[in-house]
């Protein structure tokens, strides 16, 4: 489909560049509760997933996956949840494995490309008789819903009916380098401060596979997930992992109306997470470069709905149809 350059995202004037829209956001913005209802499921290798679900008695509803070391009570899942839910939606937000209250039962944890596990909650979505399914992601999630749906696009279920990314890293083995840029330094501590402690939790549960020497050394994406990220969930390197789990290698795939919202001045994302190519050729894939927006930002102060929620209802009601 045609990429559209020329996406505006109003945001005010001292809101200086994709940092500042990127750290702003996550620091005000404070989107009302959820009246949910809290689910627990099981994966099949008998670890366990948990939900949050709010039913309004809808047919159809979305199925919202977060970022990384983010969970399904953020304020983007919040927003993004509300804007659904005044069309007329009902709401699943789940969390990855380890980033709901409870560390998970298993000797892995979650990652980028884990889209078994999208699989395993979209199909117990379904067992509530839903007519319509619609997925979105944001950033790692995003990345999920994107790679799910090109890899698995000839067994998804007829339900579902395509789905939506903001802010995504389309290829991981960039996007770790980027992260390691001086002027990223924030983000990437921030990440490795979280997952480190992931891993201390895992080595009380498995001490034989989760070996802490050295681990507060290490300082870049690509060596975490070289030491841990890689071996755990048995890829052969970091390469491999890095391979098998970027989005950006099944965008060719997809067979369902995708929208890709990849701001131009998101700090954390290189040259090639904007797949313009792909995108001019390909018969569903939507992609969206606005200027400003930054990393999951697209908000200002007074704004009810972001951007980004104002832009994923509309894709939906006038790309896929669906009012």
């Amino acid at each position: 489909m045609p990429v559209n350059n020329n996406s505006i995202v109003d945001v005010p004037f001292w809101m200086l560049n994709g940092h500042w829209e990127t750290i702003i956001p996550g620091l005000v913005r404070n989107p009302k509760e959820l009246m949910s209802r809290p689910e627990r499921i099981q994966t099949p290798d008998q670890d366990f997933l948990d939900l949050t679900y709010v039913s309004q008695g809808n047919n159809r509803v979305v199925v919202l996956s977060h970022g990384l070391e983010g969970n399904a009570d953020k304020y983007y899942i919040r927003g993004m949840a509300h804007a659904f839910m005044a069309q007329g939606w009902d709401v699943v937000a789940w969390n990855c494995r380890s980033c709901s209250e409870e560390i998970n039962l298993m000797p892995r944890l979650y990652r980028h490309g884990a889209t078994e596990d999208l699989d395993v909650v979209v199909k117990h979505t379904l067992s509530k008789g839903y007519q319509e399914v619609l997925l979105i992601g944001l950033s790692l999630g995003g990345s999920l819903v994107v790679k799910y749906l090109g890899e698995s696009a000839g067994v998804v279920p007829d339900q579902v009916v395509g789905g939506v990314a903001f802010s995504i890293p389309c290829q991981l083995g960039s996007c770790a380098q980027k992260l390691s840029e001086q002027g990223n330094k924030f983000y990437l501590n921030r990440f490795l401060k979280k997952l480190k402690e992931k891993i201390r939790r895992k080595a009380v549960q498995y001490p034989d596979v989760f070996d802490l020497e050295g681990i507060e050394n290490i300082s870049s994406f690509r060596e975490f997930d070289s030491r841990y990220s890689a071996p755990i969930h048995g890829f052969n390197d970091v390469d491999d992992f890095y391979t098998y789990a970027s989005a950006g290698n099944y965008i060719e795939g997809i067979q369902l109306p995708v929208l890709l919202v990849n701001s131009l001045n998101d700090p954390m994302l290189p040259s090639d997470c904007y797949p313009y190519e792909l995108a001019e050729n390909h018969k569903y894939f939507y992609l969206e470069t606005p200027r400003r927006g930054g990393h999951l930002g697209y908000w200002r102060p007074g704004m009810k709905e972001s951007w980004a929620e104002s832009r994923a209802t509309k894709f939906v009601r006038d790309v896929m149809g669906i009012k």
